[in-house]
């Protein structure tokens, strides 16, 4: 079964290598390649940059997710939750497939803002993050790893539990936002604040726990 992951992941980058093919004549040499986040366009490059670059990033990130399954110390392993692992693996190897997309289509056209659509990309895969990081146990890569959630298996299944629920809730909403019209600095900023709920969370269910003499 987790050879699929890996099968759909490969697919994904071949797919985008695909699309860098198909593109290379229709760009020209010179490209935008960065934007601000007013989605004004602040940087250019040559048009190697935008085809080949991403794809080489997806095809590191599966051998990245593999890796780190072999450096996992003991007690600490990802096997203990394989499929989800492999399924977080694929997620982040499509957002970067979908931001290599609409790079690629706003070099072409110029119509879309890849800030706008980047950042709706984010809060789209925080919320199917959120769907699947109450099943993420104890480990050094994957969901909130503060001193608090390594050092205990309650606060860890706990603060997940909360993440879960607030990622895919704030993940959707957010998603419509953006692409609704929201600045995207605001969006930063929801973003960045939501992110740090569950840090916090894990220190006080942490120290709340440790006056109680139950870790």
């Amino acid at each position: 079964m987790t050879r699929v992951y890996y099968v759909v992941a490969v697919i994904l980058v071949a797919a985008a290598l695909g699309a860098s093919l198909v593109f290379y004549s229709l760009l020209p040499e010179t490209v935008p390649i960065h934007w601000n986040l007013q989605g004004e366009i602040d940087g250019y490059g040559h048009k190697a940059q935008v085809l080949f670059l991403m794809p080489a990033i997806m095809l590191g990130m599966i051998g990245l997710f593999r890796m780190l399954q072999w450096l996992s110390p003991r007690h600490f392993e990802v096997d203990s939750f394989r499929a989800t692992y492999l399924y977080i693996m694929v997620l982040v190897v499509g957002f970067f497939g979908y931001f290599h997309g609409a790079i690629l289509w706003s070099a072409r056209t110029g119509t879309v803002n890849p800030t706008r659509t980047v950042f709706g990309g984010i809060f789209l895969l925080l919320a199917f993050l959120g769907n699947v990081l109450g099943r993420v146990r104890r480990n050094f890569w994957i969901g909130v790893r503060t001193p608090w959630t390594l050092a205990s298996e309650r606060v860890w299944n706990d603060t997940h539990r909360l993440a879960a629920r607030l990622f895919f809730g704030v993940g959707l909403l957010g998603a419509v936002a953006v692409f609704l019209g929201v600045p995207v600095i605001a969006s930063l900023v929801i973003f960045s604040t939501i992110v740090m709920v569950p840090v916090v969370y894990s220190l006080v269910l942490y120290k709340r726990l440790e006056r109680r003499g139950e870790v």
